[in-house]
This record gives C-alpha cells, structure tokens and sequence, in this order.
C-alpha cells in the first residue's frame, strides 16, 4: 500500500529534450507533410511512472503538436541526414521531425531505441506481476468483507473513520499530483515561448543588418558616380575653354569636336544611369525610419525576452516551492499512514479482546 502511494506521488518528468521543426503527415493523400507549428520547437521524451509508461510530447503556442505514446512496436526511421519520422496507430498519424544538424537526429534516435526497449521491459514486467497478483487479489476479495459484516460493536464506528481519512488522504494526494502535473507543462510552455521569441529576435536583427548593408552600398555607389560625372564635367569645361582661348586648325576643330561630342554622349549617358540609379535606390529616409522602427521592435522584443526570463524564474521557484510542499505533505501522508497503522492494530487488539470477553462471558 506504502509502495502504491509513493509512485501516485511521482508526476510526470521529461528525460530528454531537443530542438527541431514539426511535421505531420497530410491525412488526405498520406504523401506530403504538413507543418505542425512556424519555428523550431522543443520536443521532449516524458516518463509517467505513475502509468510506467514514456511519451513524445512538443507544445506549440497553446496546444500540444506531439502527444504519443512509445510502444514496442513503433520504429524511428531516419529518411535523410536530418530528417526521422515515426507512424502512431493511436494517433493515426505520422510524426516528422526536421533537426538542425545530422547529430541532433542520432541522439534522438537513439534515445527512441532506449525509451522503446524500457517501454517493451516495462510491459513484460506488468504482464508477469498481473499474472502473479491476480489470485492473491481473489484471495483478498474473499477475506475482506468478513470483518465488515460480523461487526457490530463501537470499534465498527473507529474502523469507517480510518477508511474516511484514507480517503481524504487519497484526495490530497491526486490534488498534489494534478498541481505538479500542470506545473511541468507550463514549464515546457514558457520554455517554447522563449525559444520562438529568441528566433524572432534573431530575425529582425539579421533584417536590421541587411538593410543597413543595403544602404551603405546605395551610398557608396552613388558617390562614385556622382564623382565620375563631377570629373567628366570639369574635362568639357577644360576642353571647352582650350578651345575658346586657341585658334586650332580645320583638322584639330575636327577632332576636338568629335572628342566633345564623345564626351558630352558619355557624360549624357553618365547621368542618365545616374537617374536610373537614383530611380532604383529606395529613400534613405523611409530606409532609416524601418531601420528605427526595427530598433524598436528589437528593443521591445528584448524587454519581453527579459520578462519572460523573469516569469520563468517565478515559475521555477514556484515550482521548487511545489516539490517542497510535496515532499512535506508526502512525509504528512506517511507519518498519517504510520498513526492509522498503529490504530488499525490497536483497533484489532481490542477486537480480539471484546472477543475473548464476550466468549469468556
């Protein structure tokens, strides 16, 4: 009985966690995958020792994208260098998981080998003890209502108050293991919701840059032209005032017409292209207020970034907290186990006496 009651108090616990995109297959054609969630997520291995049983399980948002159950049965096939999949029968689905390197997929794999071999020894240690406790419980089934029909005296009204406080005591203990359930699920909650926050901060930072990169290549390249032109400008006005203060001949006018005319063709072009480049350059101005704007975002989404660091750490300690109170309820419940223990061989003693009196008598 102490034993049962040790493994009730035991919640659910993750053994391993990693990293990667969700999918799941399409349930029409049973060919294509389906995304289950944006970004990357974290997927955790579970082990409810209260069941003896391991589970899959990645929250995404407010919503679990994986929930399967490990059964001998089930094989994890790596069909790429960083991509497995496994089939769940219960499920009726097929779960796809897209890792960021080759060796995050090994360990992964690895870890459903192991957690599947528990899951089959598990199963074979539950069927030999089914097989070995059922005809102590028909033995039990018989023995158990005898006190309860033959009693008829005031130690009855002890003994179905014992029972009652077993109860409460039941109830407490459910109570205590729904509370530390839900505190592990909204662990791994906050943790997915940091990690995709972490993801997007990545993302506006890379943008940031670009755009910034962006910009600076605009402005060098601009300058060069504007100095190409400012150069081919101040060779015509050379030209042009050579040939004003000079009397050159038929021959020279000629070729100095001719360069002239290259040159203004070339300057035309110039500036031209020039107009062109400024057509296709986007304005430094709305480029620096998205560049403003982006800061902005970065700065609020690393304010939110250090919130939910903080509520984390509230909901660590508060989960801390929780295992302590369990730790002291579950002495509570032993020292209560230990007093109704001792009262129930108390109880017994005096229902062997009033026995004994009544025969004696």
């Amino acid at each position: 009985m102490k034993e049962a009651d040790m493994e009730k108090d035991n919640a659910e616990q993750p053994i391993f966690s990693t990293r990667a995109h969700v999918f799941q297959i399409d349930p029409v054609t049973k060919k294509n995958w389906i995304p289950a969630s944006k970004h990357a997520a974290t997927v955790s291995y579970f082990y409810d020792a209260t069941r003896n049983v391991y589970r899959i399980i990645s929250v995404g948002g407010n919503k679990a994208i994986i929930n399967s159950t490990i059964t001998p049965n089930m094989t994890f096939t790596k069909t790429s260098q960083k991509f497995g999949q496994w089939a769940d029968s219960r499920a009726n689905t097929v779960y796809g998981l897209g890792f960021a390197s080759e060796q995050n997929l090994s360990q992964f794999a690895e870890k459903f080998q192991e957690v599947r071999e528990a899951a089959r020894l598990a199963r074979e240690r539950s069927q030999d003890k089914t097989e070995l406790t059922n005809p102590a419980l028909n033995i039990t089934a018989q023995v158990v209502p005898c006190p309860i029909i033959s009693a008829n005296g005031p130690g009855d009204d002890k003994f179905f108050r014992s029972q009652s406080a077993e109860m409460e005591l039941s109830t407490e203990r459910e109570r205590v293991k729904k509370m530390l359930s839900e505190g592990s699920v909204c662990e791994v909650q906050w943790e997915a919701e940091f990690f995709s926050l972490q993801d997007n901060n990545n993302k506006l930072v890379a943008a940031l840059r670009e755009a910034n990169a962006n910009v600076e290549k605009w402005k060098k390249q601009l300058a060069g032209y504007q100095e190409e032109a400012e150069r081919l400008r101040q060779r015509v006005a050379e030209l042009e005032s050579k040939s004003q203060s000079t009397v050159p001949s038929t021959e020279q006018d000629g070729d100095l017409t001719e360069r002239l005319q290259n040159l203004e063709t070339l300057l035309k072009s110039k500036e031209e292209e020039i107009l062109h480049l400024k057509g296709q350059r986007p304005d430094l101005t709305e480029l620096e207020s998205e560049r403003d704007d982006l800061l902005q975002k970065l700065q609020e989404v690393e304010d939110q970034n250090q919130k939910l660091e903080k509520e984390l750490e509230k909901a660590k300690q508060s989960l801390k907290e929780t295992h302590m109170e369990r730790d002291r309820i579950k002495e509570e419940i032993n020292r209560a186990g230990e007093e109704l223990d001792a009262k129930i061989c108390q109880l017994s003693e005096l229902r062997s006496g009033l026995s004994q009196l009544l025969d004696s008598n």
